[in-house]
């Protein structure tokens, strides 16, 4: 006869179940951080902790929950944080974007340096799919790999100090127009700084200007002026923050509030009260009796105050109970908890890309990548 308890082979009992799936947030720090990567963990209870591709089609899920222009919000379900982290990173440093790299500047009487100059034209978030380029290469710049830009503005004598905005950069689509010095026989034509076969305005759906118009480039005094040619190439966060197509790319597991104990009347409204991003609710009960109930886990943010109210009604009760006996431990009667497996995903984009988009350029090259892992092996 086998001696072991009824428990089903197939399943962990709840409290390794939990340290499984969960991660347990306590007042002072979160447990069960570290997940169980070996296959082999829950053998002896017949349960079998392996990934397969097949496990993995069936549990992997995408819920889009907020879509718009420049940002997207949605939940990533059945992945490892290893995995949430690698689209999070290859977002931030590896999807390729244009940004201005070169700055020739003709003329700059304004109180702003040429560099500080250069500087944050190259952070101007650039209205150009970075698909239909090249990258540039043999230092060869032509309408496959660069754009240019123009910027001539000046402050007349006399008048009011002028702001400079990003929307005044035009768009130069038959390629550079400032002339290389050199001496030239008669009938030749003047070198420029790039070589365009022919204008991008046939190779472009759209024109290739600036994402946003209102940005301050600079502001001029009477009798300053701003005279530059900037070329935009493609390029890669990884090299400089300037080409990282998001403002950020972040996630968070699935927050999980659970009441261990029961919440009623007065400590209800406590609890309602003292949680400042309103995930608590009240549930009348009839008879003027009211219960604490869960409304809004999604929107718990770990401030643990719910808790310090927890420990403060447990340490009341206990003191009715105990009279002048207090027990130190104090049983916990809220529970933060964080799914393991449930990722809540972030994207906000500088313009460049619509945040679908640059979500599937990150999976290609999440792709592109375990393809080459694969070949290598092989």
């Amino acid at each position: 006869m086998d001696d072991a308890p009824t428990q089903s082979r197939n399943k962990l009992p709840d409290h390794l179940e939990l340290q499984r799936t969960r991660v347990v947030c306590k007042a002072d720090a979160p447990t069960h951080t570290e997940g169980f990567q070996y296959s082999g963990a829950f053998a002896a209870m017949g349960v079998d902790n392996s990934v397969s591709v097949e496990k993995f089609c069936n549990d992997f899920k995408i819920k889009i929950n907020r879509l718009t222009e420049d940002d997207m919000e949605f939940d990533m379900i059945g992945v490892d944080a290893s995995m949430a982290n690698a689209f999070r990173r290859i977002l931030i440093a590896e999807v390729p974007t244009m940004a201005i790299e070169k700055v020739l500047m003709v003329d700059n009487t304004s109180v702003i340096a040429d560099e500080v100059l250069s500087h944050r034209l190259g952070l101007i978030p650039l209205d150009a799919d970075p698909r239909i380029f090249d990258y540039l290469s043999d230092d060869v710049q032509n309408e496959r790999n660069t754009i240019v830009y123009k910027l001539h503005v000046s402050c007349e004598k006399g008048s009011q100090r002028l702001t400079v905005k990003s929307g005044q950069l035009e768009w130069l689509p038959e390629g550079s127009q400032l002339t290389i010095a050199a001496t030239a026989q008669s009938g030749d034509k003047q070198k420029t700084y790039t070589s365009f076969g022919q204008s991008q305005q046939k190779t472009s759906e759209s024109p290739l200007g600036v994402k946003y118009e209102d940005i301050t480039i600079a502001r001029l005094g009477p009798g300053q002026a701003i005279e530059l040619e900037a070329h935009a190439v493609k390029g890669m966060g990884k090299v400089h923050a300037k080409w990282s197509p998001v403002a950020t790319a972040w996630y968070r597991m699935l927050p999980e509030v659970t009441l261990l104990k029961e919440f009623t009347d007065g400590d209800a409204e406590q609890l309602v009260k003292k949680c400042p991003v309103n995930v608590f609710d009240i549930e009348e009960l009839g008879n003027g009796r009211k219960r604490a109930v869960v409304a809004k886990p999604r929107a718990c943010t770990l401030c643990r105050e719910c808790v310090k109210v927890a420990d403060d009604k447990a340490t009341k009760d206990n003191a009715k109970v105990a009279d002048d006996k207090v027990d130190d431990e104090v049983e916990p009667q809220v529970e933060l908890r964080r799914v393991r497996d449930h990722f809540i995903f972030t994207i906000e984009s500088t313009g460049a890309l619509p945040p679908e988009v640059l979500f599937t350029e990150a999976v290609k090259i999440l792709e592109e990548k375990c393809e080459r892992v694969i070949s290598e092996l092989s």
